[in-house]
């Protein structure tokens, strides 16, 4: 069972963080439209990966509950955790289905208008298999399934991936968490991802203290 915040207590502070998260996406890209997105972290700076994952996961859940047809892919192809955080199996997923082409074995996770397609078996060499034709027919396919495809990258800095595929995709979304992430990993991150052309739709903080003055309704 999840442990989602968004699902477990929609009504807290928290959950509707996300649901403004996902205005504030749906309403900045109003010119040139976000069809796929990657969600990925500066670096891993010891707070599990400064809780990229988990973030994706939730932002996903409001994706699809705002109507929206979602798909959400684990594209860490080195430490993937999307089939734990929903708890289902990883026998077949994403590198399955970029190698052998076919159709994509999305998974059902009790949420209305949500699939996962999880990260598959591990490659030896990941950056490769993003970078690769076979990868960009893949995502092609999952957006005509789709109103939106989340993705779920390593860390910037750390590999070549997240950098790989966003180069492929609408935008990026950064996630730092805040007592963990350093400034300058931010920065390089950013610098990274601008000197490819890719564009940035924000920055999510987590790991934030919560403001006790506000109630949920």
């Amino acid at each position: 069972m999840t442990t989602l915040i968004t699902l477990t207590n929609p009504r807290s502070q928290a959950a509707e963080a996300f649901r403004t998260l996902r205005t504030n996406l749906t309403f900045s890209s109003l010119e040139s439209p976000l069809t796929t997105l990657l969600v990925t972290s500066p670096s891993d700076d010891g707070d599990a990966e400064s809780g990229k994952s988990v973030t994706l996961a939730n932002l996903a859940v409001t994706f699809a509950q705002g109507g929206k047809k979602t798909i959400l892919v684990d594209c860490d192809l080195r430490r993937p955790a999307q089939h734990e955080l929903w708890n289902v199996k990883n026998d077949r997923g994403l590198s399955e289905f970029i190698q052998e082409g076919g159709d994509p074995v999305l998974q059902s996770v009790g949420v209305e208008g949500l699939s996962l397609l999880t990260s598959g078996g591990m490659p030896l060499a990941p950056a490769d298999l993003i970078s690769s034709s076979k990868m960009a027919k893949a995502i092609a396919t999952l957006k005509s399934k789709a109103d939106i495809v989340l993705f779920d990258a390593p860390p910037v800095i750390a590999v070549t991936d997240a950098a790989l595929l966003a180069s492929k995709l609408d935008g990026v979304l950064l996630v730092i968490s805040a007592g963990h992430t350093k400034r300058e990993h931010t920065a390089q991150a950013k610098e990274l991802l601008e000197k490819i052309k890719v564009r940035i739709v924000g920055t999510v903080l987590t790991n934030a203290p919560m403001d006790a003055s506000v109630k949920s309704y």
